[in-house]
C-alpha cells in the first residue's frame, strides 16, 4: 500500500476511539531512525498542539517511551516534517526535531545529518524530485536554520539505488552511499562560523579548572574541548563516560557556560531549560586504538585522524552526529583551534578527516578558503556520506488527550 493510498483512506482525522490518526513513514538514516510526516497531514494542529502530538507519538516523557514509537535512545527519538518548498531553487522543506525521552522537549534548534540522508531518499520515494536515472541532486531547504543542503543519490530504473558496498559504521551491512554537502550551513544558530570571534576561549568548570574550548557553528553549534581536560583518555565508551562520577555535570556546566556566552541562556545553570539541545559538546583527542561500542570490535589508531566523544541532551552519544562530523572537519582545518592541535597533519593537508567515535568512524571532505571581500573563512565543501532505507509506511495513532481539543474537520 502506497502513502497516497493510505492518505486517501484516512478520513476523518479522528478515529472512532478518539485517536488522532496521521500517515507516517519510518526510515533509517545513517545511525538514526526517524518518523517522517507531511506538514499538510498535521496542518490542522497549532504549533503547541503539534509539539504535544509529537511527544505523544514518541511516548515522551518516559524513560522507556513505552507508550509510543520512541526507542528510549536519542538516535531513535527523531522526527522530520516535510512539505512543498518555500525557498527558491529547492525541492522540499524539511524541519528536524529532536524529541526528549524523559523530558517533554521537542527541539528544532539543531540539525541532524543522518536524518537529512533519510529525507533525501524520502524526497525521491515521494516524488518531490524526478527520479531520472543517474546521479540526482536533492536540494533540501532546512527550515531549522534556512540553509540549503545538497544530497547526491544514484537512481536506476526510476528508483533510488539502495544496495551497495558503502559501509556506514554503526549500521550492520552496507548500502548505497548518499552524499551530503552542508557547506551552506555556516552560522545556522549564531550567524558566524566562529560565534565567539575566537579560535579558542577559556571557561572555568568546577572541579576541573580552566578548559580551553573552540566553538564552531556549521551544520550544528558545537563546543570542542580536549578530553584530557576532563581526565579522560578520549577512547572511553559511552557507558563509561555516563557513569563516571561528576563528569556529566561538568560537561553540562561547560555547555551551559558556552550557551550563556552566546546569549542562548540566562546563565550556565539555566541552560538546561533555556537551551536544552544546543550547543552540543565534543570531547576530542589524538588518534588512538579503541573498541567499538556494542560490537566489541578492536579498531586501530591508524584508521582515524582524530577521536571524538559527543554529548547532547544530558547523555554521551553511542555514535557521532553526521552534522558533528562536518563541524569537526571544519574545526580541524581552522588554525589555532583545539581540534587543529589534535588532528593528524595529513588530514589537515588533504581536507579528508576521519573522525573516530564509539561505533566506528565517519569521514568528511572539507575545503575552506578566505572570502575576498571580508577576509572571513569561507567553507567551499563540507561533504560526508551516509546510507538510508525505508522501513515502513503506515498510520500512527495518538490519543486525543495528548494533542488537545480537536474536532473532525477542524
Amino acid at each position: 500500500m502506497t502513502q497516497d493510498t493510505i492518505r486517501t483512506a484516512l478520513a476523518p482525522e479522528l478515529s472512532a476511539d478518539e485517536q488522532f490518526v496521521v500517515p507516517a513513514s519510518w526510515y533509517r538514516g545513517g545511525t538514526s531512525k526517524l518518523f517522517i510526516v507531511e506538514r499538510s497531514d498535521v496542518g490542522t494542529l497549532s504549533e503547541e498542539q503539534l509539539t504535544s502530538w509529537i511527544l505523544g507519538l514518541f511516548g515522551s516523557p518516559d524513560s522507556r517511551q513505552i507508550d509510543g514509537v520512541g526507542g528510549a535512545d536519542q538516535v531513535t527519538s527523531k522526527f522530520a516534517l516535510i512539505g512543498a518548498p518555500t525557498k527558491p531553487q529547492t525541492d522540499l522543506d524539511y524541519t528536524f526535531c529532536q524529541v526528549g525521552i524523559d523530558t517533554p522537549v521537542v527541539s528544532n534548534d539543531l540539525n541532524c545529518g543522518n536524518v537529512t540522508a533519510a529525507v533525501a531518499l524520502y524526497a525521491l520515494d515521494r516524488g518531490y524530485v524526478a527520479p531520472a536515472d543517474g546521479q540526482v541532486v536533492v536540494r533540501i531547504h532546512n527550515t531549522n536554520d534556512g540553509a540549503t543542503f545538497y544530497a547526491n543519490l544514484e537512481v536506476r530504473d526510476g528508483h533510488a539505488v539502495r544496495t551497495g558496498d558503502f559501509v556506514c559504521d554503526g549500521v550492520p551491512g552496507s548500502g548505497a552511499p548518499i552524499g551530503l554537502d552542508l557547506r551552506e550551513a555556516v552560522g545556522g544558530r549564531t550567524g558566524k562560523l566562529l560565534p565567539t570571534g575566537n579560535e579558542r576561549d577559556r571557561f572555568e568548570v568546577p572541579g576541573y579548572g580552566i578548559i580551553e574550548t573552540t566553538v564552531v557553528d556549521i551544520a550544528n553549534l558545537i563546543a570542542f574541548a580536549p578530553a584530557s581536560a576532563f581526565g579522560l583518555s578520549g577512547n572511553e565508551n559511552p557507558d563509561e563516560l555516563q557513569s563516571k562520577p561528576g563528569l556529566r555535570a561538568a560537561v553540562e556546566h561547560l555547555r551551559g557556560a558556552v550557551a550563556h556566552t552566546l546569549g542562548l541562556a540566562r546563565s550556565a545553570e539555566s541552560a538546561a531549560q533555556d537551551a536544552p539541545a544546543t550547543p552540543f559538546v565534543s570531547l576530542v583527542s589524538a588518534p588512538q586504538d579503541w573498541t567499538t561500542y556494542g560490537y566489541r570490535v578492536g579498531r586501530s589508531a591508524d584508521e582515524c585522524d582524530i577521536m571524538a566523544r559527543g554529548y547532547s541532551l544530558g547523555a554521551f552519544t553511542k555514535a557521532y552526529w553526521g552534522t558533528g562530523t562536518v563541524t569537526t572537519g571544519v574545526a580541524a582545518l581552522l588554525p589555532d583551534t583545539v581540534v587543529h592541535d589534535l588532528v593528524r597533519s595529513s588530514a589537515r593537508a588533504t581536507g579528508r578527516v576521519r573522525v573516530a567515535h564509539p561505533s566506528g568512524t565517519n569521514e568528511v571532505e572539507v575545503e575552506i578558503g578566505a572570502d575576498e571581500a571580508s577576509g572571513d573563512t569561507r567553507v567551499d565543501r563540507a561533504r560526508l556520506f551516509r546510507t538510508a532505507r525505508k522501513i515502513m509506511d503506515g498510520l500512527v495513532y495518538v490519543p486525543i488527550e495528548r494533542v488537545g481539543s480537536l474536532t473532525v474537520g477542524n
